[in-house]
């Protein structure tokens, strides 16, 4: 049988990040599967020599968005399958994203939503109004279009106006959002759940560092293997239902849940470019390489 070959689409340099891709490629050679990483960036490749390109690691995307989607959409009109499908991106590009799953039912975060400011500037006063409205002392300021916590602030009522300058030249020609601080990310930590073809493969618990909110690795957060309790496993698989009734369902899922109120709202779904922390479950690569030849064997029937 010939052997299939899959790119997983990454970025020039992964040197200041943790990334476990690897982990996967011993379990697709053995369902043969040969596997080869490229730079999103890299000119020149025929994407059509592959079977499959799967989004993994480009975690520098967000600095230029319509370049990463142009980059898909040549994917796309090739020969290659893309996962997860250019849809899907499009759509979790922006983090607006989560207004439509809450309609749908999904439990989010509260959220405020602002358009980049072009000309106009910030004040005390309009961030005053924000504190009102989420009924925080703290909240967070973040772009729509964003990964690994980039121009990320945690404000302080008392001090937020000190830092007008630098919001509004991070926020001049971003459109962003604002939420209120979640205590429970400091006191808990925030949870990942991890699906494979809608099925549920594992979960996490990432919790920040001392006076600091980011719980990813490259800011400090610490890892660890979790068996989640059955009202977050509920919610988890209601998001992932309602994501696929919206789109197909995507070959990869990570959804982020913080302990809110009673139950647990959604953070944050992702289904472009999410560490699905393999480091974490030995078994979850072999999980994930059998989930995507599953899919690969359902398009060519």
């Amino acid at each position: 049988m010939m052997e299939k070959r899959c790119a997983i689409l990454s970025m020039d340099s992964l040197e200041d990040f943790h990334a476990y891709d690897h982990l996967i490629e011993p379990y697709l050679a053995e369902l043969g599967w040969q596997t080869e990483t490229i730079s999103w960036r890299a000119q020149n490749v025929n994407w059509s020599d592959f079977d499959a390109v799967i989004i993994r690691t480009p975690w520098d995307y967000q600095d230029d968005a319509a370049a990463f989607i142009q980059v898909l959409e040549q994917i796309e009109a090739s020969s290659a399958h893309l996962e997860n499908a250019i849809e899907i991106v499009r759509w979790n590009i922006d983090k607006i994203y989560l207004q439509q799953l809450e309609q749908q039912g999904v439990s989010v975060v509260p959220t405020r939503w602002f358009d980049k400011l072009d000309d106009k500037l910030l004040t005390a006063e309009q961030l005053d109004i924000m504190f009102e409205q989420l009924n925080r002392d703290q909240i967070v300021l973040k772009p729509r279009i964003s990964a690994n916590s980039d121009n990320t602030f945690w404000l302080h009522r008392s001090t937020a106006a000190q830092k007008l300058a630098v919001l509004n030249s991070a926020f001049a020609q971003r459109h962003f959002m604002a939420q209120p601080f979640m205590d429970s990310v400091i006191a808990e930590g925030e949870f990942s759940l991890f699906y494979f073809n809608g099925e549920y493969s594992h979960a996490i618990l990432k919790t920040p560092k001392k006076q600091d909110f980011r719980v990813q690795e490259e800011h400090g957060g610490q890892l660890q293997s979790i068996e989640p309790e059955a009202e977050l496993v509920k919610q988890a698989n209601w998001c992932i239902e309602q994501i696929a009734s919206i789109h197909t369902m995507p070959l990869y899922a990570r959804v982020d849940f913080v302990r809110y109120q009673e139950s647990f709202a959604l953070m944050e779904a992702e289904l472009i470019e999410p560490s699905l922390y393999f480091n974490m479950d030995e078994q979850s690569p072999k999980r994930f390489a059998q989930a995507l030849v599953a899919k690969m064997k359902q398009l060519t029937l």
